[in-house]
């Protein structure tokens, strides 16, 4: 099994794309430049020390080299063999409204990417508890099953967005009935669900979803994002806010947060409710609550012995670099002399 020891290195990646832009507007100023002394073969013959096709090689040697660098910061382990391993924990499933209106910023930098941070804090604190990720919006869809592999669930994590999910709406319910679908009861430990949204209902029976859980000593708790005022939806086109949504009267759609529909819910299911702020994710005082489930022995399939191999990566990089020092910008005289292809005339 291959894992990232520090996979927040891997973001250093989306850097490669500005680095091309930047050395492709250069390059084009460099050939304007040169464009405007004369004609081209002129300029040539002017310049005969000057290679044009060399900075692209250094380049792509660069390039190649910053991505190896990055991937060895990130620590790649490979798990050498795997072992059955006796733990004591709970089930906890989070449920993570992932509709348009979880891109409001009233919580920086938005509802959404307030509450991803806060489950992956609530994953760095976890060790013996199962954890698996719902999305919802108008449908549920389970995103992470039930796992004690805590790196992969912060990989799956940083996946989502509000457009993995094409029907909008707020199906809470569905969610919770999908949750109730993806728990093994025949394991007997502890089991509760943690709902992070806004509490903006409009499809279902969330109450009564959340009462039949509860009748199956599954704990339902609720983090309401968002603020009482409430704030626009943003339209996010191409990775850019290109402005907000309106209604058929042309005004901005304000996302206020329904604590009255949050508290139902986590009153239904037997959780606590918590209003989550730019300070405070409310997620501590919810796994306090969660902290006083039953829990029970369980085996799992773990790896283990893993082993680090990130100098390979570093080893490459330094080859990698190695070349495009010694990959001169300036062509080599006697290798251009030589013409070991031309035919001399008799």
């Amino acid at each position: 099994m291959l894992r990232f020891a520090h996979i927040d290195f891997l973001y250093g990646l989306a850097a490669i794309p500005v680095f091309i832009i930047l050395f492709l507007v250069v390059s084009r100023w460099k050939k304007k430049a040169v464009a405007s002394l004369g004609d081209k073969n002129v300029v040539r013959e002017m310049m005969p020390h000057v290679s044009f096709s060399r900075p692209w090689l250094k380049f792509i040697f660069f390039i190649l080299a910053y991505a190896m660098v990055i991937v060895g910061l990130s620590d790649p382990q490979l798990g050498s063999k795997t072992e059955e391993v006796k733990r004591k924990g709970a089930d906890l499933m989070i449920l993570l409204d992932v509709s348009n209106s979880m891109l409001a910023q009233d919580l920086a930098p938005n509802r959404l990417e307030n509450a991803k941070q806060a489950i992956a804090q609530l994953i760095d604190k976890m060790h013996d508890d199962r954890i698996g990720i719902i999305v919802f919006a108008g449908q549920a869809y389970v995103q992470l099953p039930i796992t004690t592999d805590y790196s992969a669930a912060k990989l799956f994590l940083s996946t989502i967005n509000t457009n993995m999910v094409p029907t909008q709406g707020t199906a809470i319910g569905a969610a919770i009935d999908l949750g109730m679908q993806s728990f093994d009861f025949k394991n007997g430990t502890g089991k509760a669900m943690v709902i992070i949204t806004d509490g903006e209902n409009h499809e279902d029976n969330a109450v009564e979803a959340a009462k039949n859980a509860r009748a199956k000593d599954v704990a339902v708790s609720v983090v309401g994002v968002g603020s009482a005022n409430g704030a626009p939806i943003p339209i996010i086109t191409d990775g850019r806010q290109t402005g907000f949504h309106t209604d058929s009267t042309g005004q901005q759609v304000i996302s206020k947060l329904s604590e009255d529909m949050c508290k139902d819910i986590s009153s239904a299911g037997g959780g606590v409710y918590v209003r989550a702020n730019n300070s405070n994710s409310g997620l501590d005082i919810v796994m306090d609550q969660i902290g006083k489930m039953q829990r029970k022995m369980y085996d799992s399939k773990t790896y283990k012995d893993f082993e680090d191999r990130f100098q390979f990566f570093l080893a490459i990089a330094f080859a990698l670099l190695l070349i495009e020092f010694f990959i001169s910008n300036r062509k080599n005289m006697r290798l251009s002399g030589l013409k070991l292809f031309e035919v001399k005339k008799p």
